[in-house]
């Protein structure tokens, strides 16, 4: 009933509210050479339920991944004449810078934007990302401007983007010096993890996606990381099938974390599978990004793993394990960026910004065990800076004894917890 309370020139008009859920179903396929010829997993992903009509595909690929497999423009140009019953390639591949680069020029989107036009895609077309996270984040971000949104397939070709960065619902690029400024929750249509990928990448794109299975294990699963307390001599000598193995296990927790925490599109204040990350997000940015993605989070998990063990949370015994795991999987803890500890704590305003509401950073209670806290103390941090800088410059030193109560106005509860 349309009802008008009040008097006089004040009216009141009861608001209409309504409630409504929306599903999200997608799956994340595991594969070697997703683009030979008798390899049928992208005909059927874009094949679906739908009509037997073939699908539109934009394929943008990362142009380093295309030096490293020169073939590669041509077997999909070929895949699709194989599987022209459900496949329409609809433009020639097209190549876009790899790394952080595809994300720090605007102009890309609208490149994107205008080929999307060119092809005549609509939103039952597909726009597939073949490359690493930053190229999927990109092409993520362009299809889910366009006409509201275009089906995504994601083929992610790098370690972290196959064990975190294209798993996930967010597209993002930077603006204004910040990382991930624009962006949307998207889901993709589906993901195709391809392992035959992996062997071309450099030492260090390797080791850096190892970087975000340490922060899920750290967070969710202590037998995960135990395992990787155990292959860490493999997975430097880059042993493909042990890598295989820590790959699916990321892309697990991540999508239980998807669907079973409850904001799978960050509506709250809590970011829990961003443990180490607001550190990481501004040592990007100080180093001009010098440090890759998984390095910055290996030091931005090195410090708040300090942060929690000083602060009387983390047991000796457990930040030991986490600290030794990252050296011993080749990460530095520490780099020259956090010699100005006041540049560095910018970066929990701008973490605070990103997500909005009360600033909560994730620390650790246990290994497989987080905590949310409110504050970082400057003071505080300064000194797990300078225990990092020493154990980096001189190898394992002892720490200092941690504090059994709250330091200042960090918000802690006060606690002592033995060891």
């Amino acid at each position: 009933m349309f009802k008008i309370t009040g008097c006089r020139r004040i009216k009141v008009i009861e608001p209409i509210r309504q409630d409504f859920q929306v599903r999200y179903r997608y799956a994340v396929h595991f594969t070697r050479e997703v683009f030979a010829p008798d390899n049928p997993l992208v005909s059927q992903v874009a094949a679906g339920e739908d009509d037997h009509r073939p699908k539109k595909l934009l394929v943008v690929v990362d142009q380093g991944l295309s030096q490293h497999h020169p073939r590669l423009l041509g077997q999909i140009e070929a895949y699709c004449r194989r599987h022209q019953e459900f496949l329409e390639l609809a433009a020639p591949p097209l190549l876009v810078p790899g790394g952080e680069a595809a994300k720090n020029d605007s102009r890309l989107v609208d490149r994107l934007h205008q080929a999307i036009r060119d092809a005549g895609l609509c939103r039952h077309s597909f726009v597939v990302a073949v490359g690493g996270g930053a190229v999927i984040d990109l092409a993520g971000y362009a299809a889910a401007t366009a006409h509201r949104g275009l089906r995504l397939l994601r083929v992610p070709t790098t370690v972290l983007a196959q064990a975190d960065a294209a798993i996930g619902v967010k597209n993002g690029i930077n603006s204004f010096g910040l990382k991930n400024f624009l962006g949307t929750f998207a889901p993709p249509w589906a993901v195709i993890n391809d392992a035959a990928f992996l062997p071309t990448l450099s030492r260090r794109d390797w080791l850096g996606g190892v970087a975000e299975a340490v922060k899920v294990a750290l967070i969710k699963d202590p037998a995960f990381f135990a395992f990787l307390e155990e292959q860490a001599a493999k997975l430097t000598a880059r042993h493909l099938g042990i890598m295989e193995q820590v790959v699916y296990r990321c892309a697990a927790l991540h999508l239980d974390h998807i669907a079973g925490s409850g904001d799978p599109f960050e509506c709250g204040t809590s970011r829990p599978l961003d443990f180490g990350h607001w550190a990481a997000h501004k040592l990007e940015q100080l180093s001009g990004h010098r440090l890759r993605h998984g390095e910055a989070v290996a030091l931005g998990m090195a410090l708040d793993a300090t942060y929690s063990y000083l602060a009387g949370f983390l047991l000796r015994p457990d930040w030991l394990r986490i600290v030794t795991l990252l050296e011993n999987l080749g990460f530095s803890l520490y780099a020259p960026e956090l010699d100005d500890p006041a540049r560095v704590l910018e970066g929990l305003q701008e973490f605070r910004e990103h997500l909005g509401g009360r600033l909560t950073i994730m620390l650790l209670w246990a290994i497989g065990q987080g905590l949310e806290v409110h504050e970082i103390d400057p003071e505080s941090l300064v000194t797990c800076l300078d225990l990092l800088k020493k154990r980096a410059a001189a190898g394992a030193v002892a720490p200092p004894a941690r504090r059994a109560r709250a330091w200042g106005s960090t918000g802690f509860p006060a606690c002592a917890v033995p060891d």
